[in-house]
């Protein structure tokens, strides 16, 4: 038993991840599932393993320790992803560098002699082959290792084959670039040309630039996809590729190949059926919207029976579609489709947003619920076999069973650490606009005890909902904050995910603006149903678009932020990834106005706060220029403010041997700047006995 604080716990246990089970896959029976997780709560090292549906018993497939015990540091590698053939008997994944195969139920894992360091390992269908990504390269070899060989090779160092970069919009497992044809015959891939692709512009010491990432209004890479026949020369697919640039989705299923195309301005979808032999394509569906078509993942998808699955939005209900009719009521908001098991299909939708539920479809059975009570859910269904993941407030991470008609459900282990902070937070829905928020007081605290400093910790963007009914690690950290002496207040406000398409574009052309006075809403709100709360004491944190949104809080309302924590966010809106910052401002060179009008640099000289800056020096989601540009805006303004960069850090610090310091910087900072004095506690990290 040892005493630790949760930024220490956030290090070791890397944000609560390890020791979770995770990518889930049933075999096509339903008689076995298999899974990724680590040995204990901060084991590095995910291992494989198996799950015996009848008898609930487990067994490991694959130990990384075990299999490296070669030299190699044990806690340093791990199995991240794995692709299995149809019938779940061959495994493949990637380690160190390597690819094994594993038969299941036959021994161990078995590394093969092929051209290295490998990635995205697939089996085809059948087993036979094994398709790889290495340096570039497309390369298929034998089951056995044998006859390793490439199917396309780059003749530029910026030119890769098997591998895009925008097709895990629509996916569920991540951006491959390479797909098998059921008979294992073919390959559909894709070729991804980095050439025009601009490289991202740096200031000193901010290092090497990024040259992957297209900027806002710069050209993207050229994607193009291509047939193979293993024995042949590839065949190239054919589409109108001048107005439709996104290559978002690919696949082959019984059916045949498929790609789905989007065009720059993101208002056009097409799903494109491919033919096999000629690589010509025809229009299967086509999705329009006037703002943007909203990639759904898994979607657009075929039943086994050919049906076609889409989305449709329709008066505030974003709803999954059948051959173009809605399957799913209204008020109920489709998330994601997991997957289809021949005509059926699974999918994840809300009619909360603070909850996601799993539901099922099928033309014999129509609609079911697969899950009730709070939580945020996930899984995977094949057999007759249903994997449902749950997180709830319960732990990070949740829990995962397994149901099978006829028998009881079977409880996945999940090793997770329990955390040692308990939570001492409310749920409230705040102002007209029924703004989801939760607010957090000290464990120490009573009502009524004297007034309370406020921190604004949301995020705000479109790519996260803080407010749900899931503990993780950010829900902890608020909690941390609160008991360093703060209030600290959280809120989803517009374009945030759950509450349906009105709702997401409601920032269509202002990032900020609706966001920002969604925060002072429901500041006030609270404060209102809080007299506790300090309106003359408040500050804001945030990182990535919550960055920005913090450094913009102090620029534009002082009246209303006293001081600004900003990580890693977006000065220039034009210094961003094109495809997800021109889906919500266009392209730059039609609607200069709205870059501007977002444009933190513009606001620099009306700093009148305190604000402290931090950005990692490696991130290569965010450019680190965007904050070092925002502080020679402030320094050309002579306006004084804090700068902290972090080199050798990506964009995600919390969680790395950083985490303490970080944590106790900005937690120095706002005391000073608030005025806050000790707190109640004898020690400013609240502690549990952990094992």
């Amino acid at each position: 038993m040892a005493l630790t604080s949760l930024p220490e716990q956030l290090v070791r246990t890397c944000r609560f991840t390890r020791g979770v089970p995770e990518r889930f896959t049933v075999s096509s029976d339903g008689g076995t599932v298999l899974f990724l997780r680590g040995r204990t709560g901060d084991d590095p090292a995910a291992c494989l393993w198996a799950l015996d549906v009848a008898s609930g018993r487990e067994r490991m497939l694959a130990d990384p320790v075990r299999l490296l015990a070669n030299g190699r540091s044990p806690r340093t590698a791990g199995i991240e992803a794995y692709g299995t053939d149809a019938a779940t008997g061959v495994v493949a994944f990637a380690l160190a560098g390597g690819l094994w195969k594993l038969d299941v139920g036959k021994g161990e894992p078995r590394r093969l002699p092929v051209v290295g360091p490998v990635a995205d390992p697939r089996p085809d269908p059948t087993g036979c082959r094994i398709a790889y990504v290495s340096h570039g390269a497309l390369r298929v070899a034998e089951a056995n290792g044998s006859g390793d060989r490439p199917v396309a090779e780059p003749d530029t160092p910026r030119v890769e084959f098997g591998t895009a970069v925008h097709t895990g919009a629509t996916s569920l497992d991540g951006n491959r670039g390479h797909w098998w044809s059921p008979s294992g015959g073919q390959l559909l891939f894709a070729r991804t040309d980095f050439t025009n692709v601009r490289p991202w512009p740096t200031a000193e010491p901010a290092g090497p630039p990024a040259t992957r990432t297209a900027l806002a209004g710069t050209p993207n890479p050229d994607v193009t996809l291509w047939l193979s026949a293993l024995d042949g020369p590839p065949v190239p697919v054919s589409w109108n590729r001048t107005a439709f640039e996104y290559v978002v989705g690919a696949g082959w299923d019984a059916l045949g190949p498929w790609a789905v195309v989007q065009s720059r301005d993101q208002h056009t979808v097409r799903f494109l059926g491919i033919g096999p032999d000629d690589g010509r394509t025809t229009v299967l569906d086509e999705q329009r919207d006037a703002c943007w078509v909203q990639l759904v993942p898994g979607l657009p998808a075929r039943t086994i029976s050919g049906a076609l699955l889409a989305h449709r939005d329709l008066r505030g209900t974003r709803h999954l579609t059948l051959d173009g009719t809605p399957v799913t009521p209204t008020g109920l908001q489709l998330r994601a489709v997991l997957g289809t098991d021949g005509d059926e299909v699974l999918f994840t939708a809300s009619d909360d947003p603070t909850e996601t539920h799993l539901w099922s479809y099928g033309p014999k059975f129509g609609l079911r619920q697969l899950s009730s009570g709070p939580g945020v859910r996930s899984g995977a269904s094949r057999g007759g076999t249903l994997v449902r993941v749950t997180r709830d407030a319960e732990r990070p991470g949740g829990r995962a069973e397994v149901l099978r008609a006829g028998g009881p459900a079977v409880a996945v282990l999940s090793y997770a650490e329990r955390p040692v902070l308990d939570l001492h937070a409310q749920r409230l829905v705040l102002g007209p606009r029924g703004l989801a928020a939760r607010l957090h007081f000290p464990s120490w605290y009573r009502r009524g005890g004297g007034p309370l400093p406020v921190l604004v910790d949301s995020y705000g963007g479109a790519a996260l909902q803080r407010v749900t009914t899931e503990l993780d690690w950010r829900v902890l950290l608020s909690q941390w904050f609160a008991e360093q002496g703060f209030a600290v207040l959280t809120t989803d406000g517009r374009g945030t995910p759950g509450r349906g398409p009105d709702w997401e574009r409601e920032v269509y052309g202002d990032l900020f603006g609706p966001v920002l006075d969604d925060q002072v809403t429901a500041l006030h709100e609270a404060a209102r149903l809080h007299p506790d709360l300090d309106l003359g004491r408040v500050a804001v944190r945030g990182w990535s678009f919550g960055g920005a949104l913090a450094a913009l809080a102090v620029l534009r309302r002082p009246d209303v932020f006293h001081a600004a924590v900003a990580g890693a966010g977006v000065a220039d809106q034009r210094l961003y990834n094109a495809h997800w910052r021109e889906r919500f401002l266009g392209h730059p060179d039609a609607f200069p106005q709205r870059y501007d009008a977002c444009n933190l640099l513009l606001d620099a000289p009306r700093l009148t706060r305190p604000l402290l800056l931090i950005h990692g020096l490696t991130d290569i989601n965010v450019p680190a220029v965007n904050t070092l540009r925002l502080s020679e805006a402030l320094r050309a303004a002579r306006l004084p403010h804090e700068l902290l960069l972090l080199p050798g850090t990506g964009h995600q610090p919390i969680g790395s041997t950083l985490t303490g310091q970080l944590l106790d910087r900005q937690v120095r900072f706002l005391r000073h700047h608030l005025d806050v004095g000790p707190t109640h506690k004898p020690t400013d990290h609240p502690v549990r006995r952990s094992s």
